[in-house]
């Protein structure tokens, strides 16, 4: 069975940083994408970054310059590094995989056909 497991979210204050990480099991995506996207309550899943099977990044315009997203291969692992947080980043965090061959790196979430539960961010001004 495969599982994606979030961590790392919590409560910072604006200009703190958080980095998230999700756990794969039950099958390796050294040859997929795999990504995060966000959801605040009474909104759409959005986009926040990918990262192809090769290292090619995509990332939201409004978390370019400020977040990271990497992975490591041999752990199962993905990463998201978040610096100079804002309040409008508070949402709950999702880790998703897919096992489509795509090209460049995903940013719909029609794409992802695995998800994890979330992990929830809170920013405080």
């Amino acid at each position: 069975q495969v599982q994606l497991v979030e961590s790392g979210g919590g409560s910072v204050q604006a200009g703190g940083s958080l980095r998230l990480s999700c756990a794969a099991s039950g099958r390796s995506f050294i040859s997929y994408a795999m990504g995060w996207f966000r959801q605040a309550p009474g909104e759409e899943r959005e986009f926040v970054a990918s990262i192809g099977s090769l290292g090619a990044t995509a990332y939201a315009d409004s978390v370019k310059g400020r977040f990271t997203i990497s992975r490591d291969k041999a752990k199962n692992t993905l990463s998201l590094q978040m610096d100079s947080l804002q309040p409008e980043d508070t949402s709950a965090y999702y880790c998703a995989a897919t096992t489509t061959t795509v090209w460049a790196p995903p940013t719909n979430r029609y794409q992802f056909n695995y998800w994890g539960r979330g992990t929830q961010v809170t920013v405080s001004s």
